[in-house]
């Protein structure tokens, strides 16, 4: 595969030899000496590496992505530009860099080219939330005050016409297909080949572990797997779909979801990371799985030409396990559009860009104060993202009120025997997963008590 794309304003076509799971803060630095981009985490996280990318099949055109676990393929027909590419073309400052500049807001100066890519990219689409933009950005000595501020200084001014990019017309190719008809073709033939949509998991396996991946088919080219079909009463959401693009989506229709997914990684992990691949990879602590169980989602494979549907709940066999023949791939999943009681709870150290201690999702019906049905889901709980099912039942049939709650809490012991690790002990899950359906129930009865929002 010829990979052709653009970088800083020039085209690049990398020969067929290039390694695919190349990175492309591998390239840039090593093969192009563009340092500017640094390598801080190598998997994500700091945001030191961060590059703006102009990619015609994104809604806002732009994004912002990190460039450590970023395979080059997944460039194919894009533009880049690193942070010696943000300035003009006679040396002008963006008004981002004059602004970090008159604001003091870079000192020993590793993460600001990371900090840079992230506010260009926001200027460009015209965003004010600048917390948000920079979550994904680790700085340990500036300090993010003089940094927004910086932002907000940089605001009104008008975009550079020499930021103005058009990506490159670029050739089809089997490592890329350009739809899911493409895709199920070549993955029957290679079952051993590894799929790769966004790379936010993949990506570690080659920068941390070390793999070696022989054969990879990547995803995100497939256009009709980037679609978000709107039904009567559903949505059909495709695997190629990411969680940025997914979210204004679960904002009008699932907020409490839309919520928890506002902490999914980072923006520029939520720029990457697809939905398919969350499902595909059956984490026990992914952050789609529990919400999607607690709204009965039906899950949709396929194989060469034959497709089978699920519900989402029955394709996580065991830790690591998941029912999906050689072969097959996740192709979508579809969720009712709406959900009254749907409500998600995400508990972690740190506020932004932080992995599930335990994630608990509800989704009670109850028709004149009796609970008629019930769908309660947990990640962080078990080997697998898992439903209540003892819980679920002490509570159908009942009076939703306190005294439910307690007649609930012998039988979370039944569900669940989660572990103790880095994040949180056995014991600490269990009571958090009973105080998250107390805090369902205060919710019910008009309680505040999100600690975000309440006051002393």
């Amino acid at each position: 595969m010829t990979i052709s794309f653009h970088l800083n304003g020039d085209r690049v076509d990398l020969s067929p030899e290039v390694a695919p799971t190349t990175t492309l803060l591998q390239y840039l630095r090593d093969q192009r000496g563009l340092t500017g981009t640094k390598e801080g985490c190598n998997e994500g996280d700091c945001g030191a590496c961060t590059v703006m990318v102009t990619d015609p099949d994104s809604p806002q055109g732009v994004k912002a992505l990190n460039a450590c676990i970023l395979f080059l393929p997944q460039l194919h027909g894009k533009s880049v530009r690193t942070v010696e590419g943000m300035a003009g073309p006679d040396g002008q400052m963006h008004p981002v860099q004059q602004a970090m500049v008159d604001q003091h807001g870079s000192q020993c100066g590793f993460c600001t080219p990371g900090f840079i890519a992230s506010m260009v990219t926001a200027h460009m689409t015209g965003r004010k939330d600048h917390d948000t933009v920079l979550a994904g950005n680790l700085c340990r000595c500036t300090g993010y005050a003089p940094i927004v501020r910086a932002a907000q200084a940089a605001e009104g001014a008008a975009i550079p016409d020499w930021l103005t990019d058009t990506p490159p017309e670029v050739a089809a190719s089997t490592l890329a297909p350009e739809s899911s008809d493409e895709l199920a073709a070549i993955y029957a033939a290679q079952p051993d080949a590894t799929l790769i949509g966004g790379a936010t998991d993949v990506g570690l396996w080659v920068t941390k572990q070390l793999r070696q991946l022989d054969r990879v088919i990547f995803t995100n080219r497939c256009a009709d797997l980037k679609r978000i079909e709107s039904g009567a009463d559903t949505l059909r959401i495709g695997a190629a779909v990411t969680m940025a693009e997914l979210l204004p989506t679960l904002k009008a229709h699932h907020p409490s979801y839309a919520a928890m997914v506002t902490r999914y990684g980072s923006e520029q992990v939520r720029q990457a990371a697809t939905i398919g691949g969350n499902i595909a990879n059956g984490s026990p602590i992914g952050d789609n799985p529990p919400a999607l169980i607690a709204l009965g989602a039906t899950l949709h494979l396929r194989h060469g030409d034959t497709r089978r549907e699920m519900p989402i709940e029955d394709f996580f066999l065991d830790y690591g396990k998941q029912d999906r023949a050689p072969g097959e791939f996740v192709e979508a999943v579809t969720i009712p559009k709406h959900a009254q009681r749907l409500a998600c709870y995400k508990l972690s150290k740190r506020f932004d860009q932080d992995i599930s201690a335990v994630l608990g999702c509800f989704n009670l019906s109850v028709e004149g104060g009796i609970v008629t049905g019930a769908r309660i889901a947990f990640g962080g709980m078990a080997g697998i993202p898992k439903r209540a099912a003892h819980v679920e039942a002490a509570l159908i049939g009942q009076p939703f009120d306190e005294a439910a709650l307690a007649r609930a809490a012998p039988e979370w012991s039944k569900d669940f025997a989660p572990m103790s690790d880095m994040r949180a002990s056995a014991d600490y899950r269990l009571a958090a997963a009973r105080n998250m359906l107390r805090r369902y129930w205060l919710e019910a009865q008009g309680a505040a008590t999100n600690v975000r929002e309440v006051r002393a």
